[in-house]
């Protein structure tokens, strides 16, 4: 175990739970989003469709509680890199890229449904309508920006993913284990 390990510079249980289960509802969102035309017409379609439209909300809710958490508890300081400043600044890059297709995503995903005319189920409690009149041409586009959005976002998780694994295998230091559910909460 690192020295910034032993010395408690694990992210905070809270920014954990954030991180992973919002990795898990933008993987659950993204899925059902690629296989929801393939499923059969009917309950089975609607409940995909359902569960699609609240991941996306989950995937909302929890970047501003990430948010807000930072500010209440910042993170730990970044382990030394031997990439240096480039390194840094890519590695903030990603981040802010992440960060903005999470708020994006969803809120292009809620455009593309009021464009075509449905209600947004908030949280499967209440059904908000639609602002606009249904427009097929606008919803098209808004569906094609949506997908775009989506898929950039899975590739630069993918790659934030291989960056945290290379630090593990090759650099060999404290970067993924210090966001690992099953680390002890910093002292």
């Amino acid at each position: 175990m690192s020295d910034s390990i032993a010395a408690g510079a694990t992210y905070s249980p809270a920014s954990r739970a954030f991180h992973w289960a919002s990795a898990l509802f933008v993987i659950g969102a993204w899925t059902l989003g690629l296989l929801g035309d393939e499923l059969p017409r009917g309950p089975m379609r609607h409940a995909g469709e359902f569960a699609h439209v609240l991941l996306g909300q989950f995937v909302l809710l929890l970047l501003v509680l990430r948010i807000v958490w930072r500010f209440v508890t910042p993170p730990p300081p970044a382990e030394p890199s031997p990439f240096g400043l480039p390194g840094e600044l890519a590695s903030r890059l990603g981040q802010f890229a992440i960060y903005a297709l999470l708020f994006s995503v969803p809120i292009v995903g809620l455009v593309t449904l009021f464009h075509g005319g449905e209600t947004l189920p908030l949280l499967g409690v209440y059904d908000i309508p639609s602002p606009w009149p249904r427009n097929r041409e606008l919803k098209h586009y808004s569906k094609e920006i949506h997908e775009l959005l989506a898929h950039m976002l899975i590739v630069i998780a993918t790659l934030h993913a291989a960056a945290a694994l290379a630090h593990h295998y090759f650099l060999r230091d404290g970067t993924l284990r210090r966001m690992l559910p099953f680390l002890p909460s910093p002292r």
